[in-house]
């Protein structure tokens, strides 16, 4: 039979309990092979348990020197339990200085501490019991938070001045330097407030024009990632330029800022529709636009496409890559049967390959094709090329790059750009 004896208003802070008879300290720390939490108990006597009702920081030290040896016991060891009770008499029972020594040769958990309020000056100091004094029962993990991500800066050699942290609280990167950015005003001081939009406008200007195009071949709502660059690029030049005093963390916090919303905003349009954006002409010798096409993925789905229905045809196809595109899903091709013409794209190596009918196929004669291949500059390569074909045919692309037949000669050019 369990009763429980002594608790406090945090749910996280250990109890006590009487468990057949016998007191016994339980406190709930770590997660089982399934993700649920581990619940652990050790005995404890009278005397502990009137320290830890009366001594909200000892309390807490304790709970702080027992979490490392819960860690221990991983997903499902025992606790320590001798280890465990040799902590009761050194950190309840002594002297503040000996508490202090014992911490100064022990793990313990110091972010715990902090949440609950800890003078973080005097822990870093060694002075555990000084530092308590100012210790709570609720919890404040943010500020735990905080002091971590400090903590991390530290040791990259970071030190943030006021602007650079109001920078990153006004993105929401303070804590996280990984957390999608976002515009929080009310996160800043009124006072720095000014200098940080001054600093925003100056990104703002730098990116106007720019935008971060999609990149189908990594799913629906995937970014090119050159767009993301270049943008990135040409922020943290301008800022650095224009504001010589801020924090590397800062700047890339800004243009994390700028392109982030960039992309959001591509993601929120209709696929990119290239052949509005190429005009209405076909290129010489290529030729009239493409009426009906088939597109095809490395897994034998199909989808056709006609002129007449709503949408282009690069529009559809780059639509059908973006619902369709794996890891194990990147050859897809496009083609014109009427014509006896079409392109594969082949996303794993950045290159393109053309085919087109020489001859028919007749008397039970297979047909005969000639297939020329041409390396590809990265997805802007790709819309290019794609919307040339619709466009005007195999005849178009002879313009853009260079093609050849012989398999071996273009494995040599590939493998010598992929070295650059």
């Amino acid at each position: 039979m369990r009763d429980i004896v002594f608790t406090r208003r945090s749910g996280w802070i250990p109890k006590v309990i009487r468990e057949d008879g016998e007191l016994k300290l339980m406190l709930g720390a770590g997660a089982d092979a399934n993700h649920d939490p581990r619940t652990f108990t050790f005995p404890i006597e009278e005397a502990h348990l009137a320290v830890i009702q009366e001594d909200l920081a000892r309390h807490l030290l304790l709970w702080s020197a027992v979490l490392p040896l819960c860690d221990a016991a991983g997903t499902r060891g025992r606790l320590d339990e001798n280890a465990a009770v040799a902590l009761l008499d050194p950190i309840l029972l002594s002297a503040p200085a000996d508490v202090d020594a014992l911490f100064q040769r022990i793990p313990w958990d110091r972010g715990r501490l902090i949440a609950h309020g800890a003078g973080i000056e005097l822990l870093e100091r060694g002075q555990v019991c000084a530092a308590l004094r100012t210790a709570t029962e609720t919890s404040d993990g943010k500020r735990e938070q905080e002091y971590q991500a400090n903590r991390r800066r530290a040791e990259r050699g970071t030190v943030l001045g006021p602007l650079d942290a109001a920078i990153l609280r006004y993105t929401g990167q303070y804590l996280h330097g990984s957390t999608i950015p976002k515009r929080t005003p009310d996160a800043v001081a009124p006072a720095l407030l000014p200098e940080v939009v001054r600093v925003v406008a100056t990104a703002e200007q730098a990116c106007a024009g720019m935008r971060i195009g999609r990149d189908p071949r990594r799913g629906k709502r995937a970014t090119d990632k050159r767009d993301w660059d270049r943008m990135a690029t040409a922020v943290e030049t301008a800022v650095r330029r224009a504001h010589t005093e801020l924090a590397d963390d800062a700047v890339r916090s800004v243009s994390f800022l700028m392109c982030s919303e960039a992309a959001d905003r591509s993601r929120g349009t209709p696929m990119e529709d290239d052949e509005e954006a190429a005009g209405d002409r076909a290129d010489a010798g290529g030729r009239a636009r493409k009426t009906a096409l088939s597109f095809t993925d490395d897994k034998g789905v199909e989808k056709k496409w006609l002129q007449s229905g709503p949408r282009t045809a690069t529009a559809e196809f780059w639509e059908f890559v973006g619902d369709r595109s794996a890891s194990d899903n990147e050859v897809f091709t496009i083609e014109d049967e009427e014509m006896g013409e079409g392109i594969q794209l082949h996303f794993y190596a950045d290159s393109i390959a053309r085919v087109t009918t020489v001859r028919e196929g007749d008397g039970g004669s297979d047909p005969e094709y000639r297939v020329e291949y041409g390396l590809v500059d990265g997805i802007g390569g790709y819309r290019k090329l794609v919307s040339t074909f619709v466009l005007g045919g195999c005849a178009a692309l002879e313009q853009h790059g260079s093609w050849t037949s012989d398999v071996a000669e273009f494995e040599r050019a590939r493998r010598r750009r992929d070295a650059k």
